[in-house]
């Protein structure tokens, strides 16, 4: 049944089309050379233990009202049967459908869903990339502490046991108001670095003043030369495109850190698909860009001038802020590019993948999401490809992660975040 299932799902460029092929070559190349008698006894697993195949009929009987023409029945009743012919052995039933995994519950079949495709058990302990320092901090940790200047940049080195659980670029702060970025760990000793103030009139970005301290400590990261991965996640109006737009624009036409900004984000509809769109690759993703549109108006606004020198401006920037599909994104590599994945939440772990080793030399990559509002089928909060970036990514010293909380967009969007 299961193998009759992966050949009716097999066709297409879908996801699910495309695991149910790579599952039908991985078994291909379990069986292949087997006899009979090695399958009937079980082929071995790279990852441990065996895999069976039913090669012999069993005695499937299914509780009245449940019809056995059904894939998902059929299923259940091999599973029935294999309790009553392996009464010594315990007989799970794993599976991703929940409605199969209920219909088992109730039969009394010990079913469970998969959990090697979740990087947390629950979304609520993914990682936030900040820490507030306790009040006793400076007594038991700044005894031994070094603190020096170098190039206009403020360094402290710090000993004590709470630094073991500190990451590359997290954020610290305190309630007196420090605020710093984690630069190294060894051990019970780390170097941290004075974050810059980003809410101060004289440190604008692009116009931009932050406005709480996440948005702050992402600026800081966004701003960071050395950092080549950061993944900000929040709700919607936390300022998460407008932050990374406006980074994006002062590397790129000030600072001539990187030669364009490239904007993309999975095509994935919030209610009823409105079919295929006419025009060229740019012109396709217009409507799926209105965040890109809206924030690039904001920022154009924010530079001094009259309408006619805001036009042009606007004009300029355009030319060097591209739209990319998602689907035209292997076999590309960027160099010196401002790459920005947006609603990446709505991505797997494999399409993050394709598109974080897009980045060539000098390279920025930017995540935005929110794993609240996940709109791809089959995917959830544990399982999105943003959730696994943000959890593989912490450990590494060239990336940095910020979760945005509070809303900054206006109080009737503050208010309907909480209220629905």
């Amino acid at each position: 049944v299961v193998l009759e299932e992966l050949d009716a799902g097999k066709k297409g460029l879908s996801e699910v089309a495309r695991n149910a092929r790579q599952a039908s070559r991985f078994l291909d190349e379990l069986i292949h050379g087997q006899s009979r008698e090695a399958i009937e006894a079980g082929l071995p697993l790279p990852s441990g233990g065996r895999l069976f195949l039913q090669t012999q009929a069993l005695d499937v009987s299914l509780p009245e009202g449940l019809p056995g023409s059904r894939p998902d029945n059929i299923i259940l009743g091999i599973t029935l049967a294999l309790e009553k012919a392996r009464p010594d052995e315990a007989i799970v039933l794993v599976s991703k459908d929940i409605n199969l995994r209920i219909k088992a519950a109730a039969m009394g079949i010990r079913a469970e869903d998969y959990h090697n495709d979740q990087v947390l058990e629950d979304a609520s302990l993914l990682y936030t990339g900040f820490h507030e320092l306790p009040g006793d901090f400076w007594e038991t940790h700044g005894k031994d502490m070094d603190s020096w200047k170098e190039e206009g940049r403020t360094f402290y080195r710090i000993h004590g046991p709470l630094v073991k659980a500190w990451y590359p670029n997290q954020c610290l702060y305190d309630a007196k108001g420090f605020e710093a970025l984690v630069r190294e760990v060894k051990g019970e000793t780390a170097l941290i670095e004075h974050a810059r103030d980003f809410r101060k009139p004289n440190h604008t970005v692009w116009g931009i003043r932050a406005r709480n301290l996440e948005q702050n400590f992402a600026l800081n990261l966004l701003m960071d030369p050395d950092i080549d991965f950061v993944s900000l996640v929040g709700a919607a109006g936390t300022g998460k495109t407008l932050l990374t737009l406006a980074a994006g624009l002062i590397q790129t036409f000030e600072e001539r850190r990187y030669q364009e900004i490239i904007m993309t984000r999975a095509t994935v509809p919030v209610g009823e698909d409105i079919g295929f769109l006419p025009g060229t690759e740019e012109e396709k993703m217009t409507p799926w860009m209105g965040a890109l549109q809206d924030n690039l108006e904001v920022l154009t606004e924010s530079q001094q001038g009259n309408r006619w020198e805001k036009a042009v401006t606007g004009q300029v920037i355009g030319d060097r802020v591209k739209v990319h599909s998602l689907n035209f994104m292997r076999g590309r590599t960027f160099l010196r590019k401002y790459l920005i994945l947006d609603e990446a939440q709505n991505l797997t772990s494999k399409q993050m993948k394709t598109l974080i080793t897009r980045a060539g030399p000098g390279t920025k990559v930017v995540a935005l999401g929110n794993i609240a509002q996940i709109d791809t089928p089959y995917l959830t909060e544990t399982t999105s490809g943003l959730t696994y970036a943000v959890d593989r990514f912490k450990a590494w010293p060239h990336s940095g992660h910020i979760l945005l909380r509070r809303g900054e967009r206006s109080r009737l969007a503050d208010f309907a975040s909480e209220a629905f």
